[in-house]
């Protein structure tokens, strides 16, 4: 899903959702070794990684499973994905002979998205106009600029090209919220049109 963007009502860029993590309780202890069993296409490998893997092709998701009933999905593009797959899930498991005897109330962990601010920009003069205390650029290391920001509490990772990532939001209008704030700090000091 593609969310428009204006800044004092001019349509200035969109962004995207690449992924939603998200995580519930089934509220019962799981018996990974016999579901990995009835869940077609699971991976269970408890050497490897404590919980049992299942991937969904519509929506298209993993569904990390562990033995205390936490689940983890990642993979969506939305919130209605998300709902879906462990709906989806819950069904699955239910087939296997295992009931839940509760609501799964999902909480989302993390949503990471992506925009371009339609040019290039100069991330030397910006890491010294954002201030140095909540920006990270070592181009040596990483080709981008970390730009960590309190309100709302996420991480943006800026490019050159214009083109940006924004992490750790917990709802989309964070997104929106920290692509508008970014754009107008940058407009402010010249190094945006």
């Amino acid at each position: 899903m593609v969310y428009k963007l204006a800044f004092e009502g001019v349509p200035i860029s969109k962004f995207k959702i690449e992924n939603v993590v998200a995580s519930t309780s089934l509220g019962i202890e799981l018996d990974l070794p016999a579901l990995a069993i009835s869940l077609d296409g699971s991976e269970y490998e408890p050497e490897q990684f404590p919980g049992l893997i299942y991937r969904m092709k519509e929506p298209k998701t993993a569904t990390l499973l562990f033995r205390s009933g936490k689940v983890v999905c990642t993979g969506a593009k939305s919130l209605d994905q998300v709902k879906m797959a462990i709906e989806n899930v819950v069904k699955q498991i239910e087939k296997a002979g295992i009931r839940i005897k509760t609501e799964p109330k999902i909480e989302v962990q993390n949503i990471v998205a992506s925009s371009d601010l339609g040019q290039k920009i100069n991330l030397n003069a910006i890491a010294i106009t954002l201030g140095l205390e909540r920006v990270e650029y070592e181009p040596e290391q990483f080709p981008g600029l970390v730009y960590r920001l309190d309100v709302p509490k996420v991480v943006l990772l800026l490019f050159g090209s214009g083109k940006l990532v924004c992490t750790g939001a917990r709802k989309p209008h964070d997104v929106e919220e920290a692509v508008d704030k970014i754009t107008a700090e940058l407009q402010a000091a010249g190094q945006l049109r």
